[in-house]
């Protein structure tokens, strides 16, 4: 699929504007239509459409409307591929500029949509769709981060040192890459009460899960999984024979890379840990209700109180400055990494995910700390200030991170400030970004990166239907 060209700056379309299509609500604004044409969009939904135009209608702040009509509904534009497989729903969805899904993009770039599938079963039938391609991916290698639509596909990483197999586009254990699906599927049954999604496959699904959280606790081994890339970066690859640096087995789950997709220097990845806690309680719950799957559920459950009991021995550590705070990573030797990554999960991100309290003092100390320059990967420039990541490099700021201080914020005035650093940090395209320069919004990397635009448009309605209010002191 070829993604229409991007319009860096809007003020060199002069009179062209003229010859422009625009919705209704935002003509008058001159603002260029950049999003996908209607009859190129892979999914509509007239619920989405309803809302796009009821907050273009409504929004005091007309480039912000322009904003949230480009950028809310850029997954089902252009990343969705639903489809019916052995008589049932299944849906593949790239993660933008990549022709290939991971598990924990299209997990969250489907998110948003969720409340509004109620009044749209086409909607429904497509997270359906997706929650049995996650569990079709899984049962395939829960090992893997992402995969392609063709079984029989070998792309660019399938001389990787790693189990690879035909269909998967890599092969990066990462722990949120189980934990997506789950919430996924968690919130989609909270939300519907369907469960149609939970058949034969999902279950088979949690348990290679289960298999995998422990094998990767290392107890009696290393276990089976070992990654070995040739490449020039560092973070493509695992130390120490593909398993990555020694850990201390004390109940922690490793994760061999982040979900930016960079290896960790020490394999117990915090917040993906509390993450683990959050899946492992939410698959047990359905496993209990809906499939009686007794015995599972009380492993899960299990799994998930040891692994917590063991972040708040070994993941908290006291900061000269900033008293006790989450480390990033830690070994369970005594060795710790104080940093925050832009990607979620991060710590950042931990109330968002559910894992802790917006205002638990461990989090809000962590949070002052990575939220200041005593983060080594918090830039602060002439354009933005917020979080990145080495994935990208430094002073590179991520629109994810913005997005993400405003959705765990107690405080009204971030909000307000974050939405205001969005609207100004586009970089004239009308989309947000990966990332981009501190100093100069129009030096981004990615220009397509669907769940970053999705999460946009999760905050901008929240804040609208929240605390309308905000939006009218931008």
């Amino acid at each position: 699929m070829k993604r229409r060209t991007f319009i860096q700056n809007t003020a060199l379309l002069g009179a062209g504007l003229a010859t422009q299509k625009f919705s209704k609500a935002l003509t008058l604004q001159n603002f260029p239509e950049v999003r996908t044409p209607k009859a190129e969009r892979h999914f509509n939904s007239d619920v989405i459409e309803s809302v796009i135009q009821e907050f273009s209608e409504n929004s005091p702040n007309k480039e912000l409307a322009w904003l949230f009509n480009n950028c809310f509904p850029n997954t089902l534009d252009t990343t969705v591929y639903p489809e019916t497989k052995n008589g049932k729903p299944s849906t593949y969805v790239i993660t933008g500029d990549i022709d290939a899904m991971w598990l924990r993009d299209s997990s969250a770039q489907v998110w948003p949509y969720l409340p509004f599938m109620e009044k749209d079963k086409d909607l429904q039938k497509l997270i359906v769709g997706l929650i049995h391609k996650q569990s079709e991916c899984i049962n395939i290698d829960p090992y893997a981060n992402a995969f392609y639509n063709d079984p029989t596909k070998e792309g660019d990483w399938f001389s990787d040192d790693t189990d690879m197999k035909p269909g998967i586009h890599e092969r990066k254990w990462e722990i949120d890459s189980l934990c997506y699906p789950i919430r996924l599927a968690y919130a989609y049954w909270r939300e519907t009460k369907d469960t149609s999604p939970f058949d034969e496959n999902w279950v088979e699904a949690q348990k290679k899960i289960y298999t995998t959280f422990v094998e990767q606790q290392r107890k009696d081994n290393l276990g089976p999984y070992t990654f070995q890339r040739k490449a020039l970066r560092g973070s493509d690859t695992l130390q120490v024979d593909g398993y990555g640096y020694p850990i201390n087995p004390v109940g922690l789950i490793c994760s061999s890379f982040r979900p930016s997709d960079d290896s960790t220097i020490f394999s117990f990845l915090i917040p993906s840990n509390l993450f683990a806690v959050v899946s492992l309680h939410q698959s047990a719950e359905i496993l209990r209700t809906v499939k009686q799957e007794y015995e599972l559920a009380n492993k899960m459950e299990k799994l998930a109180l040891e692994v917590e009991k063991a972040v708040n021995r070994y993941g908290i550590i006291d900061h000269p400055e900033h008293g006790r705070v989450y480390a990033y990573e830690v070994d369970g030797f005594g060795s710790y990494l104080m940093m925050d990554d832009a990607n979620i999960p991060s710590l950042l991100s931990l109330p968002y995910l559910g894992a802790v309290s917006p205002t638990d003092p461990v989090y809000l100390q962590t949070r002052k700390y990575i939220l200041s320059d005593k983060n080594p990967f918090f830039f602060k420039g002439k354009a933005a200030e917020g979080i990145g990541g080495p994935h990208i490099g430094l002073n590179y700021i991520w629109h994810m991170a913005i997005i993400m201080k405003a959705l765990t914020t107690t405080k009204e005035e971030e909000v307000r400030d974050s939405i205001r650093t969005l609207i100004k940090t586009h970089g004239d395209t009308g989309f947000m970004h990966e990332s981009f320069h501190k100093d100069d919004p129009k030096d981004f990397t990615r220009h397509w990166f669907a769940w970053t635009n999705t999460l946009f448009g999760e905050l901008i309605w929240k804040t609208y239907k929240e605390k309308p209010y905000l939006l009218k002191e931008l």
